[in-house]
């Protein structure tokens, strides 16, 4: 099972504890997660189902490159971080 994480700064806006979530597919993995933390689907999800454009995902570190169809291959060893991405100037 491939183990899912949130940054801290997005848990002050909603709960989201780590877990274990089977899946071969970001969107696998994220949608087992929502399953059972309905709540961070609307933070991290639009209603399409495409990540927010502020939010990104990272497989083992790499960013995804399908933040359409979340796609993007999920070893059963993998480790997600959903994480804000920050901008600024």
């Amino acid at each position: 099972m491939a183990t899912v994480r949130f940054t801290r700064n997005i848990q002050r806006h909603v709960t989201c504890e780590d877990a274990r979530v089977e899946g071969s597919t970001v969107r696998e993995v994220l949608e087992g997660y929502f399953e059972r933390n309905a709540m961070a689907r609307g933070y991290v999800v639009d209603d399409q189902g495409a990540l927010r454009h502020h939010m990104m995902v990272f497989v083992d570190g790499q960013p995804i490159g399908d933040r359409q169809r979340l796609s993007d291959p999920v070893r059963p060893d993998s480790e997600l971080d959903v994480v804000q991405a920050l901008s600024g100037g």
